[in-house]
């Protein structure tokens, strides 16, 4: 169960409110960790590039749009093609390709960035949220040298994580559920249980450094 928490905002920086992360009942209860989820629906390998439309002005794709550079500057808004479906306050991309059912992995590699966010999102998400802080974004983040697990704007702390340079995210939709994965053992860190009622789309949120995606790949035995 996540627990509430105030969130005091400290500062504005382009695509970014900078918040301190208080709790509301004085102490942390952590999300439930498994090892091992049962499921009757199957994967089909994923594969998802990241969408430009989608995109904040601070962020840069690359790598054949499967990596995203965060840069404080950014662009200019006004040089930025408007459509409804670019965020415009927060730093955040989605994936182009919507998941309405199945079993799903992909993995991020993470290069020198101490605040961002991964997971999914209802594609049809309002544009004026930060992924994480309404009931349709589902996100594991690290910030403050932390991690933690958010949905509808409230945080549960993730722990014996560290913070390493490549973590797996999995997503079972029917299930309901969705895992931050190690890696190198492999296992589930940390799950959100949900029910999920829309297309969701992988979704990422970045204020410093780059992440690259790695998607189309076999889930891990075990998890």
């Amino acid at each position: 169960m996540a627990v509430p928490v105030s969130l005091v905002r400290l500062c504005r920086l382009p695509g970014r409110t900078v918040f301190s992360l208080t709790s509301t009942r004085g102490r942390a209860v952590g999300l439930s960790a498994r090892s091992c989820y049962m499921s009757t629906s199957t994967g089909n390998n994923l594969q998802f590039r990241l969408d430009e439309r989608t995109a904040h002005s601070s962020l840069d794709l690359f790598k054949k749009d499967t990596g995203v550079i965060y840069r404080m500057l950014g662009l200019d808004p006004t040089h930025v093609q408007d459509n409804p479906e670019r965020f415009r306050d927060w730093a955040v991309v989605f994936g182009d390709k919507k998941i309405s059912s199945g079993r799903h992995y992909w993995e991020v590699t993470v290069r020198k960035s101490q605040e961002f966010r991964l997971g999914v999102a209802e594609a049809q998400m309002s544009r004026d949220d930060c992924v994480g802080t309404n009931s349709s974004s589902w996100v594991f983040g690290y910030a403050q040298r932390k991690w933690f697990a958010m949905t509808n704007n409230k945080v549960a702390p993730v722990t014996l994580v560290g913070k390493p340079d490549r973590v797996g995210i999995l997503l079972d939709y029917e299930a309901g559920l969705l895992g931050l994965v190690d890696v190198e053992t492999p296992r589930i860190i940390h799950a959100l249980r949900a029910q999920f009622k829309a297309p969701l789309c992988p979704a990422f949120g970045l204020w410093d450094g780059e992440l690259l995606t790695h998607s189309g790949l076999e889930e891990p035995e075990g998890l």
